[in-house]
């Protein structure tokens, strides 16, 4: 009974096959592995073409809009130029006007001043033209031949009599 049986063999690697059946296992994964990375790779060109595309077509609508932006600023700066202009000129005018307002406001104050003088003073005048025209009258009258000495001695007396 010493004698004891062994234990079993260690286990080892499979029975050799041929090399090709698995070589074509391996063979149809690198296949697999290109056919994935062809495929990756077309995907990312297209992806990549779409991209540029749609960059090309970004840059295209961004030089559009910088055109349009600038010459919406010229043609801004131009009409502001433009109002610039006109606005000085309306301060010009307004200067002129009030210049001409202010002319006449004090024309129109010197003949209001006349006016009123010549209306305090009207009846005055009125008198004194009057008398002138009496006096025009006796003068005419003196060089006709009337004799008006009875009229002036008693123009003198009334005056002596007034000034007591």
């Amino acid at each position: 009974d010493s004698q004891v049986a062994p234990p079993p063999p260690p286990a080892t690697a499979e029975a050799y096959k041929a090399s090709s059946e698995e070589s074509g296992g391996v063979i149809a994964m690198m296949d697999l592995l290109v056919a994935d990375v062809t495929k990756e790779m077309t995907t990312a060109e297209a992806e990549e073409k779409v991209a540029q595309g749609n960059y090309e077509a970004m840059m295209k609508d961004s030089a559009e809009k910088r055109a349009m932006d600038s010459k919406s600023l010229s043609d801004r700066e131009g009409s502001k130029a433009d109002m610039q202009a006109e606005l000085e000129k309306s301060e010009g005018d307004k200067a002129s006007a009030s210049t001409d307002l202010m002319a006449l406001e004090q024309y129109m104050a010197a003949l209001h001043a006349e006016c009123d003088w010549l209306l305090e003073y009207f009846e005055v005048r009125k008198q004194a033209r009057a008398d002138e025209v009496d006096s025009l009258g006796k003068a005419k009258a003196v060089l006709s031949g009337a004799d008006f000495s009875l009229l002036q001695r008693g123009s003198a007396r009334a005056r002596k009599f007034l000034r007591h």
